[in-house]
């Protein structure tokens, strides 16, 4: 059997990109997301007739936490690599007022995600071989007035898979960050997005491949990206809240 890889969030553009792209390169595939036998169903059948590729669905809500390990064991076979490309904008002006909706950001971008992992990291460590790639945002690199909710959350899923990635590479296990910046999705259709900043799924799905088998860390899936977001950290806090509304 040929070696799989896991995708949570599957039923995103990114995740289907991903899954179209490691299906080329001959891995099978797990495609979790919320309810994926009805959402992933033709797309699964597709990319099967496509690929010549095993591909199963299964479904997942990152939220419930307590069934993380359960899910993750009755994969049967364990993945070679995992990839998250779960990730919730929210609200901001309701998350500040409004608990529920700041937990559902906090809990899908960060703290659902980092419980998932840590069941995977176990086995990976265990295990001595995978890659798992959690796919943050340079939303936060700082936290700013627009989004700094979402912000802090991917922010700290940041630290956390540096975290991770430091625990785990002595066992052989590569971890890596990617900070895709504006990617052309349905979610973003209406929004003039810059063409110099802004990434097809696809594209943002062959570097990620690539940069995973050259053990990459951390990648801007734009380049450009981390010039911008280097000189926006090194702005003075006095000036940033004062004129800094982006």
């Amino acid at each position: 059997m040929m070696e799989s890889v896991l995708i949570l969030g599957a039923k995103s553009d990114i995740g289907k990109a991903l899954a179209r792209e490691y299906a080329r390169h001959g891995y099978d595939l797990i495609l979790a997301a919320r309810d994926a036998g009805t959402a992933l169903r033709d797309f699964a059948s597709d990319l099967r007739i496509r690929s010549q590729r095993n591909v199963i669905l299964r479904s997942l809500d990152i939220l419930s936490v307590e069934a993380h390990e359960d899910f993750y064991f009755s994969l049967g076979k364990r993945p070679a690599g995992v990839i998250c490309v779960i990730g919730y904008m929210g609200d901001q002006t309701a998350a500040s007022k409004d608990f529920r909706e700041f937990k559902r950001i906090t809990d899908t971008n960060y703290t659902a995600v980092a419980c998932f992992l840590n069941v995977v990291a176990n086995d990976f460590q265990r295990r001595r071989k995978g890659f798992i790639i959690g796919i943050s945002s340079v939303a936060g690199d700082r936290g700013r007035k627009k989004n700094y909710i979402y912000g802090a959350s991917k922010a700290a899923l940041s630290a956390y898979l540096s975290g991770l990635r430091a625990r785990l590479y002595p066992h052989g296990v590569h971890v890596m960050t990617v900070k895709p910046g504006f990617v052309k999705t349905r979610m973003t259709m209406a929004i003039k997005l810059p063409p110099i900043l802004t990434a097809t799924p696809e594209d943002a799905a062959r570097q990620i491949y690539t940069a995973q088998k050259k053990d990459k860390d951390v990648i801007y899936v734009k380049g450009r990206w981390r010039l911008i977001m280097g000189i926006i950290r090194l702005i003075p806090e006095r000036i940033f809240k004062a004129y800094c509304n982006f």
